[in-house]
């Protein structure tokens, strides 16, 4: 399968298009083992209905050129405009106040994308709960590593995301090694259970799709609205109960370095239908207050963990 044979087909290109903007919300950053971002190519991994899939998304002076491998290649062909945002552009400028111009224009480039599959993203915000950026890249990195399979196609070192079943199937001593906090396991094996319930929820609205997961055990308003937004590109809805982002926010808005989330909301108020994309024109731009703090140094994995791990890669399909 890993040089399974490839479909494309050819897009226009936007002027201007940020690909690593629009690919930032469904990455784990730098080092992820599903895809690889660069300004002019995004290669990522993916699970379909049909099979696994990878699709490359170059840049080139043009147009875009997408290919995909796998037995799921047709079906990230047929979902990639979507996933890039082209069939929605950005809203026009003209009639918002000087400083959403200014963001606006900053990040020009960047368009909601709506994921095909919501559970791939659902892990990665299940990971990032109440942990630092760095911890749940590398949980996630081991997680890959130790459960999955390398990505049909031509890339080095490329992995398939976990796939529900075998995330579903991990024994409670599992998530440890991997960096994984016992909470989190058990939330990630619960979603792995309600696969089905989570991809339904991509075809409801807003309201009714952060309904619907709110009722998965370990799932709450933030993690919800994130995955709202940043997979379902929903234009008007604003994660809530993140511990930067009210700040960030108020910084880019209003000058104020800390907030919450009623200021957040009061101050997005006026862009109410938009504020989805306020709030990804303020991360595209990176609008925010000076760090006051030092970073946390990464927490340890518990000892054994290096034994563990090799013992769940030998068990891997």
């Amino acid at each position: 399968m890993r040089h399974a044979r490839r479909v494309e087909r050819r897009l226009d290109l936007p002027d201007p298009f940020d690909l690593v903007a629009i690919a930032r919300p469904l990455s784990s950053g730098f080092g992820d083992p599903t895809q690889h971002v660069s300004p002019d190519h995004w290669i990522r991994a993916t699970r379909t209905v049909a099979g696994p899939a990878t699709l490359s998304i170059r840049k080139l002076p043009d147009g875009l050129r997408l290919r995909a491998f796998g037995p799921g290649a047709a079906a990230v062909l047929s979902a990639a405009p979507a996933q890039l945002g082209l069939d929605r552009p950005p809203p026009p400028s003209a009639g918002f106040p000087p400083t959403l111009r200014r963001l606006a224009r900053r990040a020009g480039g960047l368009r909601l994308g709506r994921s095909a599959n919501w559970f791939e993203p659902l892990v990665l915000l299940v990971l990032q709960q109440k942990v630092a950026g760095k911890e749940a890249a590398r949980s996630y990195r081991a997680l890959v590593r130790s459960i999955s399979q390398p990505a049909p196609g031509p890339f080095e070192d490329l992995w398939l995301p976990p796939e529900p079943a075998a995330l579903a199937r991990l024994p409670d001593w599992a998530f440890a090694p991997l960096g994984i906090a016992a909470r989190q396991g058990e939330t990630l094996r619960a979603a792995a259970r309600a696969n089905a319930h989570v991809e339904a929820a991509s075809a409801l609205g807003a309201a009714a799709a952060a309904e619907r997961l709110m009722a998965l055990p370990g799932i709450g308003v933030w993690t919800a609205t994130s995955l709202l937004l940043h997979a379902g590109g929903e234009p008007d809805v604003v994660p809530l109960g993140d511990l930067h982002l009210p700040s960030h926010v108020a910084f880019a808005l209003a000058g104020e370095r800390r907030a919450d989330d009623a200021r957040m909301l009061e101050l997005l108020a006026p862009q109410r239908g938009l504020r989805g994309w306020v709030v990804r024109w303020i991360e595209t731009a990176g609008e925010t207050p000076p760090r006051r703090r030092p970073r946390f140094a990464l927490r340890s994995l518990p000892e054994g963990a290096d034994a563990a791990l090799r013992a769940l890669r030998r068990s891997r399909p």
